[in-house]
């Protein structure tokens, strides 16, 4: 090996760009101080073989009589400029991805185009003893005609520098830009490419993201903004629609209590008056299923404050229904039932109201009548190993009390009044023949019930502890402790 190097030095100069070539290619991008380092080290010996040899990359090559030797020594010369452009341009980039990370990858890129500018335009200068002076002037122009038939582009890439500058977004932040929302999955120095809710990808120029509106949900990072705006009858007190959409972000358990959820009127006007439901949640993936969860909600509260939404369509319920009534034509359990059968129940139903705070069946309990809820907000509290918290809301149609009725049991949970509540209550001599004629309602009524059983057993399910595994070191520091 060292004779080759002695006896052939410009052809060991050659094979070590080679392998320095391949080894870059090798080794895994895991391995990126070992790259590094082969780098330094191939490049060192590279300088040590031309210097050695006479070959200064600051001079045009010796052999000027010798034509194939001068062309070799002059590529290898130029060769070394392109090297150590290369060379410094790693070394700069891997400082940089220290310190700034994947933001600084696009000002690493153009900082490395004008590295490797300057090592060519020595190379022309001290190797080829050209006239810079003249290429300097002759690119110059060039680049004019060049900077104009990419304007555009030029423009992307200066934008991608403000961009990286300001940081209005980073990897993986969800954003919006100019209406387009999605998760950012690279940022280059032409476009920020995102990674939409339906699974594909948007580019966006970087000059088109520098002036457009940006909205980043992911910042600040540990809450995430929901809204959503209901158009309601101007006939409707606002007082009343706002107390009614109160009613429903309390139902909606998912919505963090600080910053507090908000009910606003936005605009007004004789078509019909919007109203605006905000507030925050912990996850983004959460946002979709607040949404819903909040439209269901308004919708049932308002219908329980007797208010409807805007439609040039008429409501099929008739306005003299009266409110039982109105509660059995929309429950799920109890819609099935006949017209005359619905009217002898709605008899039947007494209101039974109860302030915030205020119990209303007790864990334990055997419930001798069943439920409806009319208005307002119920808590369902469960106990996991002696400490409660609360497993769920519910409003306006859900019933309660259905374990004594089927089966003379009760249920693991205290069910209190949120807020103040008014519940119609059936009793259960009235309410048992009305099951045994009708199975279709026992059936939704004890799949209601099982539903709620499973999911009480999986929440108040006492969660294994995970023992940590003791090695030899722990037990020897124990011992020496």
């Amino acid at each position: 090996m060292l004779s080759l190097l002695t006896d052939h030095p410009l052809l060991s100069a050659l094979i070590l760009i080679l392998i320095d070539l391949a080894l870059w290619r090798l080794i895994a991008a895991s391995g990126s101080n070992w790259k590094l380092a082969v780098r330094l080290v191939i490049f060192s010996l590279f300088s040590v073989l031309l210097f050695n040899e006479g070959l200064n990359p600051m001079e045009p090559a010796p052999w000027a009589d010798n034509v194939p030797l001068h062309l070799a020594a002059t590529g290898l010369q130029i060769g070394w400029w392109l090297f150590a452009a290369r060379t410094l341009t790693v070394l700069i980039g891997a400082g940089m991805m220290q310190r700034v990370g994947h933001t600084g990858r696009l000002l690493q890129d153009l900082l490395g185009a004008v590295i490797f500018l300057i090592a060519v335009i020595a190379a022309l200068a001290y190797v080829l003893d050209l006239p810079v002076k003249g290429v300097l002037a002759t690119s110059g122009a060039l680049a004019i005609i060049v900077g104009l038939a990419l304007q555009s582009t030029l423009s992307d890439v200066f934008s991608g520098i403000v961009l990286n500058t300001t940081k209005p977004y980073q990897l993986d932040d969800w954003i919006s830009i100019d209406g387009t929302e999605g998760r950012v999955i690279d940022i280059d120095w032409r476009a920020t490419r995102l990674q939409t809710a339906q699974g594909s990808m948007a580019v966006i120029p970087n000059s088109l993201a520098a002036k457009a509106k940006i909205i980043n949900f992911s910042r600040p990072s540990d809450i995430f903004g929901v809204s959503i705006s209901l158009q309601v009858s101007p006939h409707a007190r606002p007082q009343k629609v706002i107390d009614a959409l109160e009613r429903a972000v309390q139902g909606c358990r998912l919505l963090l209590n600080k910053p507090a959820a908000s009910v606003a009127l936005k605009s007004s006007g004789g078509a019909g008056v919007e109203y605006e439901i905000s507030g925050f949640v912990v996850s983004m993936d959460q946002k979709r299923m607040v949404r819903n969860q909040l439209f269901d909600l308004a919708f049932r509260h308002l219908q329980a404050s007797g208010i409807s939404l805007l439609s040039s369509v008429e409501p099929n319920t008739p306005a003299t229904l009266s409110r039982p009534l109105a509660l059995l034509e929309s429950s799920n359990i109890f819609s099935t039932l006949r017209q005359e059968e619905k009217e002898a129940f709605s008899q039947n139903m007494t209101l039974q109201t109860f302030r915030a705070g205020e119990m209303i069946l007790s864990a334990g309990e055997v419930s001798d009548h069943l439920f409806i809820i009319e208005s307002g907000v119920v808590s369902v509290e469960l106990s996991r190993g002696g400490v409660k918290f609360e497993s769920g809301r519910m409003g306006p149609g859900e019933v309660i009390g259905e374990a004594g009725i089927l089966s003379d049991s009760s249920v693991p949970a205290d069910i209190s009044a949120k807020t103040f509540c008014s519940l119609y209550r059936i009793e259960k001599e009235y309410l048992k023949p009305c099951l045994e004629a009708r199975h279709d309602i026992s059936e939704a009524m004890k799949a209601l019930l099982d539903f709620r059983l499973h999911k009480a057993q999986t929440l108040t399910q006492e969660v294994p502890k995970v023992v940590a595994k003791k090695g030899f070191l722990q037990w020897l520091r124990s011992r020496s402790g």
